[in-house]
């Protein structure tokens, strides 16, 4: 029995595949998970000890499409014609 090339030929299966809500390769078929975001549950997946990793997703790395108008909005006490 080899441990090399004739082993690798035989891995042509694939646990993971893409995740709707992240877009990485980790979503696990059987587990019905993703190992990265934890899709499918509600809250985000994210450890303490992965501070690096908690950076890269959190609030101010996405385009924010709301929350960059609301620092200007709260100025005015949110008192524009918009929210009348």
């Amino acid at each position: 029995m080899t441990k090399g090339t004739a082993s690798f030929g035989k891995r042509n299966s694939k646990s993971h595949t893409l995740c709707v809500r992240c877009g990485k390769r980790s979503y696990h078929i059987q587990k019905s998970r993703c190992a990265s975001c934890g899709y499918p549950e509600a809250k985000m997946r994210s450890y303490n000890w992965a501070l690096k990793n908690s950076r890269r997703r959190s609030t101010g790395t996405g385009r924010m499409r709301y929350l960059k108008h609301v620092r200007r909005v709260a100025k005015n006490g949110f008192s524009s014609k918009k929210c009348q």
